[in-house]
């Protein structure tokens, strides 16, 4: 006989876990430099405090002037963290180590190309307006720039999103949870796979262009997790595309479509309409350090997720669309820059 009860309290356990994780996680820097609760170092200059992310490293001391003054702004290299790329690019973009113009008697012998009157190259282009460091200055990195690399998110990720999944699917073992309540069914294969590549290529699509449409009003999307978890190596893609992403998508399909919907749905005779909803708004709150509009725009992808899953009864069917979204997300802004 089912224990629902004692399953939805292994539920319940797993939401308020992964609630409060999204919770903590506010703390790491956004892209908009709004929402973030982590200590930024001070400059020497009187900059803006939400765009400084100046890190002294021992090299400093040697390259940049003795008297600091109002202009110079300057930064290592490859050492800003995501938290200081605002919507307005042209402050917050790093820039090249050089006096300013200003200082003729430092920049004659410090730069070239400041000598000849030139400005330095600020860098390369890259995506949303931002400016990367030069070529030449990319093996001067500090500590701050590799606290967090992309291969040690990856694997805290994947590692607490199999812990919880385990951890949820154990409760289903004891309860005696009937697999097609969670949606787990072996029938009819390659219909449900197909249904779910179509809808997850549909889903991607319809946020491409409600990004697009956004940013016409002036409105940019939170872009500080997804590149804070973009790998920088081929072993880093694999791995984001064979382990990191379907352990995301097959957890969190099982938590908010297969438990709280299915399971709910048939353990307690609720609607699965309504629990559809709740368990959107649910998901797009486990989403908080996107901000505010990826919680809104992460709980509308969660209920189109949670109604395939009520007309479908299929959790494959939404673990593929899921899949498919982030990893086109990934993919189309490497190659692509969408």
């Amino acid at each position: 006989m089912t224990d629902w009860a004692a399953f939805a309290g292994f539920t319940g356990l797993v939401l308020a876990v992964l609630l409060s994780l999204a919770h903590f996680s506010r703390g790491v820097p956004h892209a908009e430099g709004t929402d973030s609760d982590a200590p930024v170092a001070p400059d020497d200059a009187d900059s803006d405090p939400a765009l400084n992310t100046r890190v002294d490293t021992p090299d400093d001391s040697a390259s940049r002037p003795t008297e600091p003054t109002d202009s110079d702004e300057s930064a290592p290299p490859d050492t800003v963290s995501l938290a200081s790329f605002s919507g307005d690019s042209t402050d917050a973009s790093p820039r090249p180590e050089s006096p300013t113009l200003a200082e003729g008697d430092v920049a004659d012998d410090a730069d070239p190309d400041a000598k000849a009157g030139s400005e330095p190259d600020s860098g390369r282009a890259t995506p949303h307006g931002v400016t990367a460091a030069p070529v030449s200055a990319v093996s001067e990195r500090s500590a701050s720039a590799e606290d967090l690399p992309p291969h040690l998110l990856l694997a805290n990720v994947a590692l607490s999103q199999a812990f919880l999944g385990g951890f949820l699917g154990l409760g289903a073992w004891y309860a005696g949870v009937p697999a097609a309540a969670l949606g787990l069914s072996v029938t009819d294969l390659p219909t449900k796979l197909a249904i779910g590549v179509g809808l997850g290529i549909a889903l991607y699509g319809a946020n491409r262009v409600g990004s697009t449409v956004s940013e016409r009003f002036g409105i940019a999307p939170d872009e500080a997790v997804r590149e804070s978890l973009t790998p920088r190596t081929t072993a880093g893609w694999v791995f984001l595309f064979a382990v990191a992403l379907p352990l995301i998508a097959g957890f969190e399909e099982l938590l908010f479509r297969g438990a709280l919907v299915g399971a709910v749905a048939a353990g307690f005779d609720v609607s699965p309409w309504f629990l559809a909803a709740v368990s959107s708004a649910a998901f797009g709150a486990g989403h908080g350090a996107q901000g505010r509009l990826g919680i809104i725009v992460t709980g509308l992808l969660g209920f189109v997720l949670a109604a395939a899953f009520v007309l479908t009864e299929s959790l494959l069917v939404v673990v593929v669309a899921h899949y498919l979204v982030n990893a086109l997300e990934f993919a189309g802004y490497e190659l692509f820059g969408w």
